[in-house]
């Protein structure tokens, strides 16, 4: 099947207000191009030397997601053109983005990453890291940042209860936290979980987000 005919498979199972983050690391211009003429307009990368070299190179009204874990050093590349980076899974991350964000004058918007797998291998912060970072309130002093979120990774397995159960978990964690830290914010209001496995189950427990890549594209091949 071609990239068209996948988009438009998977676009009747996405509600209007979920958007659809076309995950194109490791794939081609063309490619992306193929999902752009297609209509879609948001693409996740995961390297950053990999979304620059893109970013140069296609279409100026395209919206880049940062998906990966990030670098503290690599940060100031992106922050020029990034419109949202998924994957903040520590404090000192947040706040290097803030200092690189401030050089410049411009202000980011974050999903903050909660590890919710059964796994070692996946990055963030646990809820109870998450709720004490929020409950110090030193967060509120970084001004170029924009905290518009959470984000989680399920577990990679077949167990579709497990999946949904930890989705759940990280519902439960978006609404306390949003009741107890920003509830006149509305630009907080993002749940990044779901990719092309799991991307329907997400929907239905919450997500706004859903990070879709192999579905769309077929398999990467991975080239360093």
């Amino acid at each position: 099947m071609s990239i068209q005919s996948n988009i438009q498979s998977i676009r009747q199972h996405i509600p209007s207000h979920v958007r659809l983050v076309c995950v194109s690391k490791f794939n081609p211009n063309e490619s992306i191009l193929e999902a752009y003429e297609t209509g879609e307009r948001i693409f996740g990368e995961s390297k950053v030397q990999e979304l620059c070299g893109k970013y140069e190179t296609l279409p100026q009204d395209i919206v880049w997601h940062f998906i990966g874990h990030l670098q503290t050093n690599k940060i100031r590349l992106i922050v020029p053109f990034v419109s949202l980076i998924h994957g903040v899974d520590s404090y000192k991350l947040l706040v290097e983005i803030n200092k690189q964000a401030a050089k410049i004058g411009k202000t980011i918007n974050c999903l903050l990453q909660v590890h919710i797998a059964q796994e070692e291998t996946k990055f963030g912060f646990s809820p109870e890291e998450l709720l004490y970072m929020f409950e110090t309130g030193e967060w509120k002093q970084l001004e170029n940042v924009r905290i518009c979120g959470l984000m989680g990774m399920a577990t990679f397995t077949e167990n579709r209860e497990q999946i949904r159960s930890e989705f759940r978990t990280l519902k439960t964690l978006f609404d306390r936290t949003k009741q107890s830290y920003f509830t006149t914010e509305a630009t907080f209001c993002e749940l990044s979980m779901g990719m092309s496995d799991d991307y329907q189950l997400a929907i239905e427990e919450g997500s706004t987000l859903v990070r879709v890549g192999s579905s769309i594209f077929g398999r990467r091949m991975y080239n360093p």
